[in-house]
């Protein structure tokens, strides 16, 4: 694929001057920096791109070469005195990236300001309680600014002092042949302090562990892992940076009767041989009180009744779900010896008539005996 022309990747005129080329190449890398675009992987092509013409471009003599001869002029056996990869070498970016993210010439070395950390709370509620809301309070551990040192670290009555390796900017210059490397300083970590003497009760952090109480709504229709954001209430930023925020990820117990599927709930009801042979009505539990069923005759084991609208609303739901109720049909046991006797009469009397009183078990034993003659 061929590239794109470097005057038009900067949006700039080709009788644009060194500076407008520099003004236009520092909104393109504030625009496009990968670490500002963790989630767009062509962001780091455009910045790449970006990059790469303002290294021509902002060289007079390369600029020169590419005016006259394009891209040619920068590969191997173009007939330019400039070779493949020739293009940045002995190029310093600090005066770029310093101007962008605070590591500049001169500029007085990077800001170490960093956003706190996102915390997470896993809190458990009823069933119940996600379908109707609720408000609770929860205890959660933090990171709070030390009040005897005010954060900075230091011991009170003391300050800190300028690190001597980077004489306060927080980073390091490197020469290498052509290249210049800026780096974070090894011995302050960017912060271009040190602290001779650290406060005893944070231990020069700035920063102390402590719990506080929050009070979280939970709206009615929450389901598992939905998360409720508190924005703010997370982890403390770094050297008066702004706080994180607190994630509250919902879980829901076990529920005796009910298992939810979505909006939808699902509960198993027991019913007796005779109100499943001869039918009847029966009652059953919803989380609004109780409701009743008419169960028909010669209903089987493992039928579903379903009662609309008697499920949960969803907190992005217009209508409530169903409660789906699940037959299933009981054995008696510790049966007396009249229960016992009547049952093997009424079981000498079926005996008679099986295939028609128990066609499903006809059916079946026919399958059986076609899967033993193959």
């Amino acid at each position: 694929m061929p590239k794109k022309d470097y005057y038009e990747v900067l949006g700039v005129n080709r009788d644009a001057s060194d500076e407008e080329i520099k003004k236009a190449y520092r909104k393109l890398a504030m625009k496009h920096h990968p670490d500002r675009n963790p989630d767009n992987p062509k962001a780091e092509e455009h910045f790449k791109e970006a990059k790469e013409a303002y290294e021509i471009l902002s060289d007079g003599q390369k600029r020169g070469a590419y005016d006259q001869h394009g891209h040619a002029a920068f590969e191997s056996g173009g007939g330019s005195p400039f070779g493949a990869g020739s293009a940045g070498a002995g190029f310093d970016f600090s005066d770029i990236f310093g101007d962008i993210f605070g590591g500049g010439r001169g500029g007085g070395g990077r800001s170490n300001v960093q956003r706190g950390a996102d915390l997470r709370y896993n809190l458990e509620i009823t069933l119940e309680q996600a379908a109707r809301g609720t408000e609770t309070q929860i205890r959660v551990p933090t990171m709070a600014e030390c009040e005897t040192c005010k954060g900075t670290g230091a011991k009170p009555g003391t300050s800190p002092v300028t690190c001597a390796t980077c004489a306060g900017h927080g980073q390091v210059r490197m020469q290498q042949g052509f290249f210049s490397i800026q780096q974070t300083c090894p011995r302050c970590h960017g912060t271009g302090k040190m602290i001779t003497s650290p406060c005893k009760d944070c231990n020069g952090n700035g920063r102390i562990k402590q719990h506080k109480t929050l009070s979280v709504k939970i709206p009615a229709g929450v389901d598992n892992e939905d998360r409720i954001r508190l924005s703010g209430e997370g982890e403390l930023g770094a050297n008066g940076g702004p706080p994180g925020d607190l994630y509250v990820v919902i879980h829901t117990k076990p529920h005796a009767v009910f298992q939810r599927d979505h909006n939808d709930l699902h509960c198993e009801m027991p019913i007796s041989f005779s109100t499943a042979a001869l039918g009847g009505s029966i009652e059953i539990p919803t989380l609004d009180g109780v409701a009743s069923i008419k169960i028909p005759a010669e209903t089987q084991s493992g039928k579903i009744f379903r009662l609309r609208g008697k499920g949960i609303k969803g907190v992005r739901s217009t209508s409530h779900g169903d409660l789906h109720c699940h037959v299933a049909v009981e054995t008696p046991v510790n049966l007396t010896e009249r229960q016992k006797e009547l049952l093997r009469e009424f079981e000498n009397i079926n005996e008679k008539d099986g295939e028609r009183h128990n066609p499903r078990a006809k059916s079946w034993m026919n399958k059986v005996k076609d899967f033993f003659a193959q």
